[in-house]
């Protein structure tokens, strides 16, 4: 896509962060926007902003774990707009931890948000877009994370390693179709939004119990050093800028931090080279 302009954008996880700056973006190409995320003020707060300055939305409290809020929100998309040409599956959460030690809670909290929050986009609104048999574009937003493996972060690694593998098989599947939809993968680093603190959202049914083992000091290390580095880290204002870039120049990976990919390029040498991870 290249020209944007009355066009309709979905954005999940928009009421801050990278999903909110999307949401921006896609208001100045002059796009109507659908804004989605879970935290109902903080949603009506950004909507309320971005409507006074005159753009066209439709703001849908959205619990993207669900399969059944996806549909409704594909289902209110429609009602206003009558279309959906830009889809960014974006919402996500963070949780530090060793894979052995976290909870199922954990597990299940941050699979159901970071992966089948994916899922779900995709199967709900890419057969509406192939209905539509216009030019549209989905971006879905994995992370260095899924490229790359670390101790300590094997749970959000675990979901952001299943974006990529998901969206390069929507790539493949699209392209087999011959269809008019592109795809993207976002796998961006360390950039300045509120993961740190995505507990907040965290669902009553998937807290972990008063029982359950409590955070080690090296998780609790762990977090502390990504709290600062997230508050260095790069703008959202610069990442969705990038994104518009690869959407019109049909670029499938986004690496909005060149200086990881040496980090990339050692995983996949220890895997052709038959080597231990590094």
């Amino acid at each position: 896509m290249k020209e944007f302009k009355d066009k309709v954008a979905v954005v999940t996880g928009a009421a801050s962060g990278i999903g909110r700056s999307l949401a921006e973006r896609c208001a100045e190409e002059g796009m109507k926007v659908v804004m989605a995320d879970v935290e109902g003020p903080a949603l009506a707060q950004a909507a309320k902003e971005l409507s006074a300055a005159g753009v066209t939305l439709l703001a849908v409290p959205t619990d993207v774990s669900k399969a059944s809020e996806v549909e409704n929100l594909a289902r209110r998309t429609l009602e206003a707009f009558g279309a959906v040409h830009l889809l960014f599956n974006n919402a996500g959460v963070g949780k530090a931890g060793i894979v052995w030690e976290v909870t199922l809670a954990d597990w299940e909290w941050v699979m159901g948000v970071n992966l089948w929050g994916v899922i779900h986009g995709v199967r709900t609104f890419v057969p509406l877009m192939l209905a539509q048999d216009t030019e549209g574009h989905v971006v879905n937003t994995a992370s260095m994370a899924g490229l790359t493996a670390a101790a300590g972060y094997g749970i959000y690694s675990v979901t952001k390693h299943g974006v990529v593998n998901l969206t390069e098989s929507l790539y493949y599947d699209l392209k087999d179709r011959g269809a008019k939809i592109k795809t993207s993968v976002l796998c961006p680093g360390i950039v300045n939004t509120r993961i740190v603190d995505a507990a907040r959202n965290r669902p009553p049914g998937l807290l972990n119990q008063p029982d359950a083992p409590p955070q080690s000091r090296r998780d609790a290390a762990a977090e502390h050093f990504v709290r600062r580095a997230v508050e260095g880290g790069l703008s959202p204002q610069r990442v969705a800028g990038q994104v518009f870039e690869a959407i019109r120049e049909e670029k499938f990976y986004i690496l909005t931090h060149p200086d990881w990919k040496p980090l990339v390029q050692q995983r996949v040498d220890s895997i052709l080279h038959d080597r231990n991870p590094a």
